[in-house]
């Protein structure tokens, strides 16, 4: 198991004036960096790479989903521009020798609504067109797509570890796989040890957080649970600390963020990291 931290920590949009970033997180001790690409062309991704390469760190990237990059939408240049920011990212994951693209790259993140019967049937359609399209450019980039499920506040496509199973099984594609973030499970599942069992082998990537949104460890996720059944799928890619800060505004509005988590972000980071380490050695 390798830890990482995501930029969403510290900063958003992360763009180049932030490159510090990376030597912070490599000096609180972590293995892997998590890049959030919500604006790619605020990224000098030629200079990110340099830097990322001195530090050591290994990289994992995920995505940022707003009204316009919507894979299900039924208007096809949204669907379309999803696509074109995906691929996009993808280069820049491709560029950094990163073996994963993170997130809820099905729908915009927000996005809820009461869907019939042919409605779902049209959405389950169109992820099934788009993220097959989006693994063969994966495929070609050498990253995988892992597919997060979110919870019911946020998307009302995808929200339970059943159907994300189903979605993978139905997009078969070897570049599309399967994320899951504990925060989200903690709010859908009845019990997160289950859902991690059900993904199994197809779990690619996987997200620490307390319940809070918060430090790993100080909330009452069951994290022991997490632990035995990451234990008994085999898991030993990346477990990545993602929470927001309360200082960037618009992060912490999107994510409803209304209280600092913890005194600063280093402490988070750090205190998140320390408990990890020692759950799973």
């Amino acid at each position: 198991m390798k830890f990482g931290a995501n930029t969403f920590i510290w900063v958003s949009p992360f763009r180049t004036e932030a490159f510090d970033v990376v030597q912070r997180v490599a000096d609180l001790g972590f293995d892997v960096i998590e890049f959030a690409f919500e604006q790619p062309d605020l990224i000098d991704i030629k200079k990110l790479k340099s830097i990322v390469k001195k530090s050591g760190l290994e990289v994992s990237t995920c995505g940022v989903f707003g009204p316009d990059r919507d894979l299900i939408n039924e208007e096809s240049e949204k669907r379309e521009n999803s696509k074109r920011y995906v691929k996009r990212c993808l280069d820049y994951a491709s560029e950094l020798e990163a073996p994963i693209f993170c997130g809820p790259t099905y729908s915009a993140v927000g996005k809820t609504y009461l869907a019939n019967p042919e409605q779902k049937k049209a959405d389950w359609n169109r992820a099934i067109e788009g993220l097959h399209e989006l693994g063969d450019y994966a495929q070609t980039r050498g990253v995988t797509l892992a597919i997060e499920t979110l919870n019911r506040f946020e998307t009302s496509f995808l929200n339970i570890a059943i159907d994300l199973k189903k979605l993978i099984q139905d997009v078969n594609h070897p570049a599309i796989k399967g994320h899951l973030d504990t925060f989200h499970m903690n709010i859908e599942e009845k019990h997160l040890g289950e859902a991690i069992e059900l993904i199994g082998s197809d779990l690619v990537h996987f997200h620490t957080c307390e319940n809070d949104r918060g430090t790993p460890g100080t909330g009452h996720i069951h994290w022991n649970e997490v632990k035995q059944s990451l234990k008994k799928i085999g898991y030993d890619r990346f477990a990545v600390i993602e929470s927001f800060t309360f200082g960037v505004k618009e992060i912490a509005r999107a994510a409803a963020i209304w209280r600092p988590l913890e005194k600063d972000e280093d402490t988070l980071a750090k205190n998140g990291l320390t408990f990890l380490r020692k759950l799973f050695t």
